[in-house]
Order: structure tokens, then C-alpha cells, then sequence
């Protein structure tokens, strides 16, 4: 270290002047001095000293002791305080700021010298210590294995990144509490809650080790099996000051989660596989039933069979060769959604053209049974959206809305496009049977349909349709409905969809 720069703060110019001589004569070099705290801060920022000689009593706002915290807490700047008065009350303020020094006027200089010196050695002391100390924390900090460290009392002190993933508990929420509620084990096989390996060690004072079969429930219930030992921080021979337990993930059982979760998809998808043939089977059987039963007729009846039974045995066919049409574009859809080959081709739209021609094909096939009432709001309705794959979304729930609905009722459609949020909103409301609650999460499974349908057909594939349009789009749809009083969707799409979302080739 070089010649040492001190700054004396010390409102007598006589014993400021004074002083000044006795450290060039001691051969340190004064930076400058000061009379008041706010003078001393602004020279101490400005010179950088190695240390401060603080007069206490200041004149002025500020005295010697306010201006040794702020120097101290904002520039690192090591405080020797100057004083004639040696009272307890002083000494208890000036304790607060944690000085290195301590000279009661009058001093010789020998004092002086002896104050600065052990000062400074001090603080390099205290300056090498906080870079063990960082060095450490980094070191730690960096491990892969989880580390965290508690007092004598068992209060959580330290934890490190790794800790704070395996426990999910961030390191501001854990400092200050009770270990067990951070490091909460479990016995696997019983599920029973066992003794913190901390309590252990702070009653032992001995290195502990977790037994078999020991997991950790983090913060959000997760449970993972892991291997620790805690081991005691000695102050002095027979004098613990805290523990650290160090942890890590022995999860090598993921590698069966993995087999099993691939057991449990195989047989989901053996499930559906049965369930789709179950299901497909009964749906073609039904109009192939009318077909044949049709066609037997008009064979039986032959010559006698008059032209209004002819025309009704003709449009029950024709009837069914649409509902066994609509099951299978049904079926080929699906099967492209599922593969990934969903064809996206987004093409501009006029969005309210598109939902008014959708609404007067559905009036025309229902003629005056229902009411669609169409609003829109916005006066750009322009989109980037796929017009089949969105004809098929909105079409398939306003076919619902219909055939849920009474005779009579009324159909609200609602589009609302909001080019500051750059999406556009379909609201579709019907009066109509409703979706039980407990249904509602399970809309969207592959063949379920809800439990008050009843006889109202249908092959529960339409809304996951539905939705993987949705999907397709990057859009989001969501769902309300109350029994016996209506069902609401809301469909929201962005206005400029992004080539593709399942772009393939048919």
C-alpha cells in the first residue's frame, strides 16, 4: 500500500490545521478538510481517501455521525471518530455506524498514529473477509447439488440457486424461516413427515446422512427423492453456530415415470382406438339402417309405391348418405389433426361478409325455426384467416346452438375486431339446453358429449374439431354455459395469422 490519504472533518480551523501537521509529519498525505457533514461527503466522493478522521460534534444539519454512516454505507470509506466527549450516549450513536476508531481529544500523535493504523489493518481485514465471503457464496452458488445453511436456531441463512429449484423456494422467501417449512422431508413408503436432519445435527452436533427411501416435497407439492448429508459449523470446539445440509435430486426412477407415462398413453390410445371404432360403428350403422330399410320398401311396394312415399323413402337416403358423409369428413379431419397435417392457408377475409353469408346459410336450411341476430361493431373487419378451416369453427357451433336450442329461440352472433390488440372476437349465444358444470372441462375430449343430450344426435368429435381450428390459428376459445338457461362460446383469433401452425401437405 502507498502513502495513506486521510481526510480530517473538523469544524475548529485551529485543530483542523493542527492535525493536518500531524499526519504530514507522520507521512500521510491529507486529501483536505472539512467543517461540516455535507462538505465531508462531497470530498470524501470526490478525493476517495483511505480513511476519515470524523469530528462528532459538527455544526451545522448534519453531524459527525450522520456523515460517517452515509461515507461508510455508500463510498466503503473506513471511519475514525474525533471527540471530546466520551459519554455513553455518544459512544452507543457512534457504535451504530460501526467505526474503526475512537480517539478522545486530546490526543498526542503517537495516538493518532495508532488509531489510524489499526484502522486501516481493519479494515483490510473486514475487505478481505467480504471477498472470502463472495468468493464463497459464488462457489456455492454455482454448485449443481443444493446447498442451504441455518443458524444455531435452525433459521434458514443461505440458500443457493440450485436449492431454490429443487425446494420452490426463492431465496427471498426462505431467508429468515424455519427450515422444516423449506426443507420439508417425507418417508416415501409411509408418507409420514420425518425429523429434520438439521434438529439432528444442531442435538448431535455430528455430521448426519438421510436414510433410503427420503423425499423432499417442495413448495408446489412436488415430491423428489434425494440423498443429503448436514453437517455442523463449529464457532469454536463444542460451540455450534448452524448447519449445512447439502442435497441433490436421486430421482434415477424417471426413466420408469418416462416407461410408465408411455404405458398409460399406449393404453389411452388403445382406449380411443376402441372407442372409435365403438363409435364410428354405431354412426354408420344408423343411416345405413335407413338406407336399407328405404330401399327395401320401394322394392316392396314396387308399382303401388306413390309418388309423396317414393320422395319421402328418396330424402330419408339422401338424409342418411349426408349424416355418414359428415362422419367421415368428420373422421379424415381428426386423423390429419392428429398426424399434423392440417392443412393452414390463410387468405384475406372481410370477416362480417363472411359470418353474414354463414348465418343466411344456416337460415336458409332452418327456414323460420330459429332467430340468428348478428351485431358488429367495428368498421375494419379485414383478416389474414383460413376460410374453411374458420367456416368450420364458427359453422359447427352455430349447429349447435341450433340443434340445442328450442324451436323459436333466438341465436346471438357477435364479432368485434380490435386492430389495437390485433385480434378478432366471435361470440355465439344460444337459449338453449345448456352444458352441465361438471361436462364443461371435458368438451373438448375426443367422442364425449355431455350427459343431458339425450337423443339429440351427434358423434362428439365436432368440438374437438373445433378447437384444433382454433389451435391452428393460434387463436383461444373458452366456453360458458348455465343448465336450462343457454351456452355462450368465445372464439378469439389473431387478425394476421403466421404461416402455418400444422402446415403439411394433404
Amino acid at each position: 500500500m502507498g502513502q495513506v490519504r486521510v481526510l480530517v472533518v473538523e469544524d475548529e480551523i485551529i485543530v483542523a490545521r493542527t492535525i493536518a501537521s500531524q499526519l504530514n509529519q507522520l507521512g500521510y498525505i491529507v486529501t483536505g478538510t472539512a467543517s461540516s457533514g455535507q462538505v465531508a461527503i462531497a470530498k470524501a466522493s470526490d478525493t476517495q481517501p483511505d480513511i476519515v478522521l470524523m469530528d462528532i460534534i459538527l455544526k451545522g444539519e448534519m453531524d459527525g455521525i450522520a456523515a460517517a454512516s452515509y461515507i461508510r454505507e455508500h463510498l466503503g470509506i473506513p471511519i475514525i471518530f474525533l471527540t471530546a466527549y466520551g459519554d455513553n450516549n455518544t459512544l452507543e450513536r457512534a457504535k451504530i455506524t460501526q467505526p474503526f476508531g475512537y480517539i478522545v481529544k486530546p490526543f498526542t500523535i503517537k495516538d493518532l498514529q495508532i488509531a489510524i493504523e489499526i484502522g486501516l489493518l481493519k479494515h483490510q481485514l473486514e475487505r478481505d473477509l467480504r471477498e472470502n465471503r463472495d468468493q464463497l457464496e459464488t462457489l456455492l452458488n454455482s454448485m449443481s447439488d443444493a446447498v442451504i445453511a441455518t443458524d444455531e436456531r435452525g433459521i434458514v441463512t443461505f440458500i443457493n440457486p440450485a436449492c431454490e429449484a429443487l425446494t420452490g423456494w426463492q431465496k427471498e422467501e426462505a431467508l429468515g424461516s424455519e427450515v422444516s417449512k423449506i426443507l420439508h422431508l417425507i418417508n416415501e413408503v409411509t408418507d409420514a413427515t420425518i425429523e429434520n436432519p438439521v434438529a439432528k445435527v444442531l442435538r448431535e452436533q455430528n455430521v448426519v446422512y438421510l436414510e433410503d427411501y427420503i423425499s423432499l416435497v417442495s413448495k408446489d407439492g412436488r415430491r423428489v427423492p434425494i440423498g443429503d448429508s448436514a453437517s455442523p459449523v463449529m464457532r469454536r470446539p463444542n460451540q455450534i453456530s448452524g448447519v449445512v445440509v447439502v442435497f441433490w435430486d436421486i430421482s434415477e426412477r424417471r426413466q420408469t415415470e418416462l416407461l410408465t407415462k408411455a404405458l398409460e398413453k399406449e393404453q389411452e390410445v388403445n382406449r380411443l382406438k376402441s372407442l372409435f371404432i365403438s363409435t364410428v360403428s354405431h354412426e354408420f350403422r344408423n343411416p345405413l339402417t335407413v338406407i336399407q330399410t328405404a330401399v327395401e320398401l320401394i322394392d316392396l311396394q314396387g308399382p303401388k309405391l306413390t309418388e309423396a312415399k317414393r320422395k319421402t323413402y328418396v330424402k330419408r337416403i339422401q338424409t342418411a348418405v349426408q349424416s355418414m358423409k359428415h362422419l367421415m369428413e368428420d373422421v379424415l379431419f381428426m386423423g390429419r389433426a392428429e398426424a399434423g397435417k392440417l392443412v393452414f392457408n390463410p387468405v384475406l377475409l372481410n370477416l362480417e361478409k363472411f359470418c353474414q353469408e354463414l348465418i343466411e346459410e344456416f337460415s336458409l336450411v332452418n327456414s323460420s325455426l330459429h332467430e340468428f341476430v348478428f351485431t358488429c361493431d367495428s368498421v375494419n373487419t379485414d383478416a389474414w384467416m383460413d376460410e374453411r378451416l374458420l367456416h368450420y369453427m364458427l359453422g359447427n357451433i352455430l349447429s349447435n346452438a341450433v340443434k340445442y336450442s328450442p324451436e323459436g329461440g333466438a341465436i346471438e352472433f357477435d364479432l368485434r375486431c380490435d386492430p389495437i390488440e390485433g385480434v378478432a372476437t366471435f361470440r355465439i349465444q344460444d337459449q338453449g339446453i345448456g352444458i352441465p358444470e361438471a361436462d364443461q372441462a371435458r368438451l373438448f375430449e375426443s367422442f364425449y358429449r355431455a350427459s343431458n343430450v339425450k337423443t339429440i344426435q351427434g358423434n362428439g368429435l365436432g368440438l374437438v374439431i373445433v378447437k384444433r381450428c382454433v389451435e391452428a390459428h393460434n387463436g383461444k376459445i373458452s366456453v360458458t354455459s348455465q343448465v336450462g338457461v343457454g351456452t355462450t362460446f368465445t372464439i378469439i383469433l389473431p387478425l394476421t395469422s403466421e404461416l402455418p401452425v400444422n402446415e403439411a401437405n394433404e
